[in-house]
């Protein structure tokens, strides 16, 4: 007589994604498999610390809901040092203003006092990374991953396989360092007497990279009074410039949007290869909105790292837009979620 097989319960989590805009959520089983439509609502980031942790947990409630599957934990993507094993937001610098400071803020604790779920938190791009490993170009299977995420700001992430190190380990293995507060690739400069836009240092990867620094440079350019697509799209408002803009423009072939999205990828490409010496990762991801830009960025990145990384280490390096740009951060976080319970 044959045994009666016994369906083997689905694990379901929520993953979220947490902006300085809008806070994303989606239900996730422990195949990666969606079970629940995803979720978007204004994070309400510049109100308060209470107004966040409203504004989270009603985006997994409405995960939860729609997942008609108990969710048995919740993983939180945050920009910022996030140290979860004591459940602390250490400093979220795209949160502050000038009456509330994003130090120590127990963000963790106030989410699940709300939702009624264990709630495990890290960096947004950390997140990011583990997601673009599981889900996109990792393929779940990469010896070393590491991805940039271009945005408002400019983050990073690592992650390891056990063939990646020296001695016992068990992957994927995220990079946080030993206060839980590392990779923050947008922090590095890259030249001490470059730029200051922001709680970065002078001239760090981010003061070239992020959205305000490329705008300023389309800004810079056609103030001298260039012709260009650019300034029609905007009727002359150049205030009105966005990365978007710069990207429509250079795929019709527009001389000033090409010139910025080429010259923001040396920038890039010089830091990344810097990168590539220290990691020697096998897939770089570029993710976030502004990798959307293509090729023209892509191609003055990989140029321009091959001139800065030893040989060896490029050889073997694929640098590619990130196959999970929409979604990595939530993934990443519904990652980290399943892990807990494990």
């Amino acid at each position: 007589m044959l045994a009666k097989l016994v369906p083997v319960p689905k694990v379901c989590v929520v993953g979220v994604d947490l902006g300085g805009t809008n806070v994303r959520a989606g239900a996730y089983l422990d195949d990666g498999a969606e079970a629940s439509a995803k979720f978007t609502n204004p994070s309400n980031a510049l109100v308060g610390v209470e107004a966040v942790a409203d504004a989270v947990a009603s985006v997994i409630h409405q995960a939860m809901e729609s997942s008609g599957i108990p969710v048995e934990a919740i993983g939180l993507a945050i920009p910022g040092h996030i140290d979860d094993a004591v459940g602390l937001v250490r400093w979220a610098p795209n949160f502050e203003q000038d009456r509330e400071v994003w130090r120590d803020v127990p963000l963790k604790r106030l989410v699940q006092e709300r939702v009624g779920v264990p709630v495990h938190t890290g960096n947004d791009a950390n997140l990011a990374a583990l997601g673009e490993y599981q889900f996109g170009t990792g393929k779940g299977s990469a010896r070393c991953l590491l991805i940039i995420t271009l945005g408002t700001g400019v983050g990073g992430g690592i992650v390891l396989s056990p063939a990646a190190v020296h001695g016992k380990a068990s992957g994927p293995l995220v990079l946080l360092g030993g206060n839980k507060g590392g990779a923050e690739f947008g922090h590095v400069s890259i030249n001490r007497d470059g730029p200051d836009l922001g709680p970065v240092p002078y001239g760090a990867l981010e003061c070239y990279c992020g959205a305000k620094a490329i705008v300023n440079r389309a800004q810079h350019k056609l103030r001298y009074g260039r012709p260009s697509a650019v300034a029609d799209a905007v009727q002359g408002d150049l205030s009105k410039i966005t990365p978007l803009t710069l990207s429509t423009a250079a795929a019709k072939g527009d001389g000033v949007a090409i010139e910025v999205w080429t010259e923001v990828g040396e920038y890039l490409g010089v830091a990344l290869g810097g990168f590539i010496n220290i990691f020697a990762p096998d897939v770089v991801a570029i993710g976030g909105q502004i990798s959307k830009a293509g090729d023209v960025l892509m191609t003055a990145v990989r140029r321009t790292a091959r001139d800065v990384a030893i040989p060896t280490l490029y050889a073997d390096v694929n640098i590619v837009q990130a196959e999970r740009v929409e979604d990595a951060g939530i993934l990443g976080a519904a990652a980290l979620a399943l892990e807990a319970i494990r």
